[in-house]
């Protein structure tokens, strides 16, 4: 209530005058007006706005615990789908650059001797075992 009474006297001239339980008097200087401000204390109101904010609290709560549940149940559908994890498949993805490129070193090796060999690449292969 200060930090309204310090606004009022601030922004329009008005002094407070007389302050008790129920009414504020303020005195204008500029024309010498006097103001009342009632003030009322209603308990049904506090009522209505502690219950508010208790629902708030009970809902954010309930929230919590429904995104708990929701999240338990999506993990374990999914153990039981048997889904590969991202990590799992970033990790074979990588094995699989890391196997064609090991291929294809291979490759280069395979036609660079038999370039040397005087083989053709694309002759058919006839073997060194003899079958009888």
């Amino acid at each position: 209530m200060t930090r309204q009474l310090a606004f009022i006297s601030a922004n329009s001239g008005l002094e407070p005058r007389r302050r008790d339980r129920h009414c504020l008097t303020y005195h204008c200087a500029a024309d010498g007006r006097i103001l009342e401000m009632t003030q009322t204390t209603n308990r049904f109101f506090d009522e209505i706005g502690r219950l508010m904010n208790d629902a708030a609290g009970a809902a954010q709560g309930v929230k919590r615990e429904v995104d708990t549940v929701v999240r338990n149940q999506a993990e374990k559908i999914l153990r039981d789908l048997d889904v590969v994890k991202r990590e799992e498949f970033e990790a074979v993805k990588e094995m699989a650059r890391l196997a064609r490129e090991e291929n294809e070193a291979l490759k280069a090796r395979i036609a660079a001797l038999e370039a040397k060999l005087g083989i053709s690449p694309t002759a058919p292969d006839t073997g060194s075992l003899k079958t009888g």
